[in-house]
C-alpha cells in the first residue's frame, strides 16, 4: 500500500517537471522567432542580416545541448508548418527553408547542440562560451555556405553572398550571447 503511495506522489512531480521543461523549450524557440523580427536586408546579398542567430547561440547556451536542439528543431518545425518564426524578409514556410537561407535555417539545431554541448562539458566561464559560440558559428557557416554552394554552383559566389558582409555581426553575436550566457551561470551558480 506504501508503495502505491509513493508512486502516486512521484507522478505529479514528473509530470510537472516534464510541463516545465517542455515550457522551457517552447519559449526558447519563440525567443529565436522574436529575434528574427530583427531583420535587416542587405541589397547585396540574398542572405539577410539578422539577430537570430544570437538567439540561437544563446538557447545553445543557456539551454545545453538537448533542449537546445529540441527548441531549434521545434522552431523549424514552427516555421515549416507557417507561422511567422522566420525573418520577415522572406517567402516563409518550407519555401524559406529550401530558399537561400535555408542551410543557416537547417543547421539551427545542430548550432545549438554544438555550443551547449561544448559550454556544458567546460568551465561556465565567459572565454569558454566564447569558444562554444565560436564552434556554434563554424556549424552554421557550415551548413549555410554549403547550401548556398548547392543553390549556386559557385564557392565563389556562396562565400560572397553568405559569409563577407556577415563576420563582423557575429563576431558581437558570439560576444553577446556568451556574456549574457556567462553571467547567467554565475547568478545561478556563484561557486563557479
Amino acid at each position: 500500500m506504501a508503495k502505491v503511495a509513493v508512486q502516486t506522489l512521484e507522478r505529479p512531480s514528473r509530470t510537472v517537471e516534464w510541463a516545465k521543461q517542455a515550457a522551457i523549450v517552447i519559449g526558447a524557440s519563440l525567443v529565436v522567432a522574436l529575434c528574427a523580427r530583427v531583420t535587416v536586408p542587405l541589397p547585396f546579398t540574398p542572405v539577410p542580416l539578422t539577430l537570430q542567430n544570437f538567439g540561437v547561440l544563446l538557447v545553445g547556451l543557456l539551454l545545453g545541448s538537448r533542449r537546445g536542439f529540441a527548441a531549434l528543431a521545434l522552431y523549424l518545425v514552427e516555421g515549416a508548418s507557417g507561422l511567422p518564426v522566420f525573418n520577415p524578409t522572406g517567402p516563409g514556410g518550407i519555401a524559406q527553408i529550401i530558399g537561400h537561407t535555408g542551410g543557416f535555417l537547417m543547421a539551427y539545431p545542430l548550432v545549438a547542440f554544438a555550443a551547449g554541448w561544448i559550454y556544458e562539458h567546460t568551465s561556465r566561464r565567459f572565454a569558454w562560451a566564447a569558444l562554444a559560440g565560436l564552434a556554434g558559428e563554424i556549424v552554421l557557416f557550415a551548413g549555410g555556405l554549403g547550401w548556398l554552394f548547392v543553390l549556386t554552383h559557385s564557392f565563389a559566389l556562396a562565400i560572397k553572398w553568405g559569409l563577407y558582409w556577415f563576420a563582423f555581426a557575429e563576431v558581437i553575436k558570439i560576444l553577446m550571447a556568451a556574456g549574457l550566457a556567462a553571467r547567467w551561470n554565475k547568478r545561478i551558480s556563484p561557486q563557479d
